[in-house]
């Protein structure tokens, strides 16, 4: 797999662990929206709480990265839904537990009207597997 970082100065410069863009060459894996499910309970846990919610989705997201032969560097997209936006403080420091600044994958981040299960925080990416 080829990876690089894109940077441009004529964009507005990331406010967070993420770049403007990433280049990517390989076998891609296109992860479903993973949102706080814990698989041995088959249930939501911690149902106010998006900081244990974000380390669920990351657990999640990573398990099934793993089984495609692919991890957390591998990844070159993300996608964040968020039921409040006030809560993406607290969501990207979990995230940036996972992705330093200057490797980041390219995201975005929205606020909807309603995620599945009322859960406070969905994340989908996209990786390519090292080959």
């Amino acid at each position: 797999m080829t990876r690089k970082v894109i940077h441009t100065d004529k964009a507005p410069a990331p406010v967070g662990p993420y770049n403007q863009a990433i280049v990517a060459s390989g076998q891609m894996v296109f992860v479903a929206g993973q949102i706080p499910i814990d698989p041995k309970l088959g249930d939501v846990l911690y149902t106010e709480d998006v900081v244990k919610q974000t380390e669920q989705v990351m657990a999640n997201l990573q398990a099934i990265l793993m089984s495609a032969g692919a991890g957390f560097p591998d990844v070159v997209k993300t996608t964040v839904f968020l039921a409040d936006m006030n809560d993406f403080a607290a969501m990207n420091a979990v995230y940036a537990k996972y992705f330093s600044e200057d490797t980041a994958p390219a995201r975005a981040c929205v606020q909807v009207s309603r995620l599945p299960k009322d859960v406070l925080v969905e994340i989908d990416c996209i990786a390519v597997i090292p080959g």
